[in-house]
């Protein structure tokens, strides 16, 4: 029980969307025992051709278990590319797009220019967050479509089809986690004034119910056997947006507790707590992800809590998280609900929710929103991470980590029931 101790969680659980009050369950309430993995040393195998990958962005589980990694080459820096100017056997830019089988092999890749969010289907496609949705064919790389958004971005500069930098050799950028060591910026009160009417304008000209991509990609899931996309971009604190997987056509969407995105609030009000309120709207780094059962799962980073909807979009309940030593909501850009996946189960009994604040995964009971136990902490080792991002599960119900920061790394862990697992637990007792 220890580790349950760590986290405080709370689920208000509202079951229609009338209902306007909810009920707190303290942590471990049922005392169920928690999944157990093992970290798996052998997977990836070394990469290929001198690689090296910088932040993980987007990951992707093919039917037969294989991972495509969605990762970024500009995080690397020039330290990291001596080998492309011939003065270090280490190392040059991988590309963007790099496919690892379940032996931890590189068996394919492509390049392509970088974004966020990543998914693929089981036709050969993947589908890639570059401030819309693009369609590649995974064994050309051939761009084949994409999703329709504004002509413009957030703050009328234009919108340019996505392309891949010219690259120099052995010279990268700054260190990515660099950007969040400086001292938040203060502005002065013309220039947010300004900023103000400037956002006023989009909206005005881009409402809530605007069916097409607006801000930047968060997270991008497909649901192939309903032949949906699911996708979520950042405008107004974040909106879900369900497209059709083979005409990339618009069909719905929603906002925080299942609102119409008509009815998606302007007021800045509305999406900060009021104490130990949460906001009435999404917040930041909407992230998402279907069961199979039907139930969509969108996690709102900075106000560390779950939505819980049908496909449909109608609000069912709401997991609320929170750390030990803060505030509900007062966990900043690194909330404790980044990413959501379900378990292998047949029931899919729980939730892995990556948690990029504390570098651990907590296990949540998809049920109750109860969170069991974890896995992980921040660090450089072996089952440590540094920047975690988000995990996705194979049918096997191995889990897939992606980092960021200076983590810059995918790893597996395995359950540790499972034959690879028991023998991993042997090994580790052995002097």
């Amino acid at each position: 029980m220890s580790d349950q101790k760590r986290l405080r969680v709370h689920a208000a659980v509202v079951m229609a969307v009338a209902c306007a009050s909810g009920l707190y369950v303290a942590v471990g309430a049922q005392g169920e025992s928690a999944p157990r993995y093992k970290f798996d040393p052998e997977w990836p195998k070394p990469l290929p051709n001198k690689w090296k990958i910088g932040g993980v962005i987007g990951l992707g589980m093919d039917q037969d278990d294989n991972v495509w990694v969605y990762q970024r080459p500009t995080d690397l820096t020039n330290l990291e590319l001596e080998a492309e100017l011939g003065v270090s056997d280490c190392c040059v830019r991988a590309p963007s797009m790099i496919h690892i089988d379940r032996n931890g092999n590189v068996i394919g890749s492509f390049d392509a220019p970088q974004g966020h969010g990543m998914d693929v289907d089981d036709k050969g496609f993947a589908y890639l967050g570059q401030d819309t949705v693009r369609k590649y064919d995974t064994r050309t790389g051939k761009l084949v479509g994409e999703i329709a958004r504004t002509p413009e971005r957030l703050g009328g500069v234009p919108n340019q089809p996505a392309s891949i930098p010219q690259r120099v050799p052995g010279r990268g950028g700054p260190a990515p986690v660099t950007r969040f060591l400086q001292p938040p910026a203060v502005v002065a009160a013309s220039a947010q004034e300004t900023a103000a009417k400037e956002m006023a304008a989009v909206h005005n000209k881009y409402p809530p119910s605007t069916p097409m991509i607006v801000g930047t990609i968060e997270e991008i899931r497909v649901d192939e056997a309903h032949n949906e996309i699911y996708v979520t971009d950042n405008y107004l604190g974040g909106r879900v947006l369900v497209f059709d997987l083979g005409t990339l056509a618009f069909k719905r969407g929603w906002g925080a507790y299942g609102h119409e995105l008509a009815d998606i609030s302007l007021n800045d009000a509305d999406h900060d707590w009021v104490g130990s309120t949460p906001p009435k709207e999404f917040q930041s780094h909407l992230t998402v992800n279907v069961s199979r059962d039907g139930l969509v799962y969108a996690t709102d980073l900075a106000t560390d809590r779950i939505h819980v909807t049908t496909r449909e979009g109608t609000f069912i309940k709401e997991f609320v998280f929170s750390p030990p030593g803060t505030k509900r909501g007062e966990t900043g850009s690194r909330g404790v609900a980044g990413s959501v996946t379900c378990s292998a189960d047949r029931e899919q009994k729980y939730l892995y929710v990556s948690d990029m604040k504390n570098n651990t995964i907590w296990f949540v009971n998809r049920a109750d929103g109860t969170v069991v136990g974890r896995y992980g902490s921040m660090g450089d080792n072996g089952g440590q991470v540094f920047g975690l991002e988000l995990a996705v599960t194979d049918s096997r119900g191995n889990i897939y980590t992606g980092e960021v920061f200076s983590g810059e790394r995918v790893q597996r862990l395995v359950p540790a029931d499972s034959p690879r697992g028991k023998l991993l637990e042997q090994l580790s007792k052995l002097p």
